[in-house]
């Protein structure tokens, strides 16, 4: 249930945070400043395919883990 100023409550990688209600887990990436092709993330425990990152939206209370991948040698 999201809040009357049109956010919802999320962790994400243990921290709350506020985000808009109904946004896409790729447009918080992209708010984060990450690439959404570039990372993977966790949502209540189950890993959101890479390909639907654009379709799942945030519901309030979720706990998303975001990690981002680095290349190097």
């Amino acid at each position: 249930m999201a809040h009357d100023d049109g956010t919802a409550s999320v962790t994400i990688n243990g921290q709350h945070k506020r985000v808009r209600e109904g946004i896409t887990i790729a447009e918080l990436a992209l708010d984060m400043g990450l690439e959404p092709t570039r990372v993977a993330v966790e949502r209540n425990m189950e890993v959101v395919p890479r390909s639907t990152l654009g379709e799942v939206r945030i519901e309030d209370g979720d706990d998303l883990e975001i990690v981002t991948f680095v290349g190097g040698g």
